[in-house]
């Protein structure tokens, strides 16, 4: 599908994209970057990609499709930075989780060069980080969002759809607000809640935390994420992510008031709702 695919910052998401993209020979040759020392040495020894660049202008310049995979704060910087080294006819996407800000940055960056981004967003994350955790099956069966703008290139997009269903994702096209919008209920309101959750209990008796079951830990799984990456995306993110918070405790004031009257017709009616949501569930 591509001559060259540049991959940079190659963690989790990165090194699996790198690596499905080698096991289904989705692109002839792969170049990465990453910006500690310490991380390019280890990339030298991996067999999914062909050549470990020292900057991400020499690992973008003549590739075909560029894949951006920094945190979301540092997207945009860094198609500033490529930009005058890609080929004519380029493309350049990224895996951030949140899509509008950066959508339109890297646009304007790119304004008036034969190049195109088209946002993307796979929902395919984890607690885990760094490529030593990657997997070329990460994308299989799931959700990628790509985000083009009105007037971006047709043909862009799709070959950037394409990609992605190469790497055996089910894509979704949708504008850089809307999926934001969707995003901040489905991904950073779950992130908000387990991590307050976590926080709460932290200032309590900490001998609790060696009596908990399973239901703890399944329930706050992803607050064991990075909270720096985390902070960035709320920031990223914040009027739809203010918006779903303030949505989500209108539902749970609804259910404290439930408990506290008394009314177990509404709080088993709570329960049943989201057991049934919960058991809708991509898997």
């Amino acid at each position: 599908m591509f001559a060259s695919l540049t991959v940079l910052a190659p963690g989790l998401l990165g090194g699996s994209v790198a690596m499905a993209a080698r096991s289904r020979a989705v692109a002839a040759r792969i170049h990465v970057w990453s910006r500690r020392a310490e991380t390019r040495a280890s990339l030298r020894a991996v067999d999914w990609c062909d050549l470990v660049h020292e900057t991400p202008e020499a690992a973008a310049a003549g590739s075909e499709l560029v894949v951006v995979c920094a945190p979301v704060d540092q997207i945009a910087p860094l198609v500033e930075r490529i930009g005058p080294r890609l080929a004519p006819g380029a493309i350049v996407t990224d895996v951030g989780s949140v899509k509008s800000e950066i959508c339109r940055a890297a646009t304007a960056t790119l304004a008036g060069r034969d190049c195109t981004f088209v946002g993307s967003h796979p929902m395919a994350g984890s607690e885990r980080t760094g490529h030593a955790n990657a997997e070329a099956d990460l994308f299989r069966g799931r959700t990628c969002f790509v985000t083009p703008l009105p007037d971006t290139s047709v043909a862009a997009i799709d070959r950037v759809v394409a990609f992605w269903r190469a790497l055996d994702a089910d894509v979704v096209t949708e504008s850089p607000e809307r999926h934001d919008e969707i995003v901040a209920h489905i991904s950073h309101l779950p992130h908000v809640l387990a991590s307050a959750l976590c926080s709460f209990l932290a200032q309590g008796d900490p001998r609790w935390r060696e009596l908990a079951g399973p239901g703890l830990r399944d329930t706050t799984r992803i607050a064991g994420s990075d909270a720096e990456l985390w902070r960035s995306i709320f920031e990223q993110n914040q009027p739809e992510v203010v918006r779903a918070v303030s949505r989500f405790q209108d539902e749970l004031q609804e259910l404290q008031a439930a408990i506290a009257n008394g009314d177990w017709f509404t709080v088993k009616a709570t329960l049943e709702r989201g057991r049934h949501y919960r058991a809708g569930l991509r898997g």
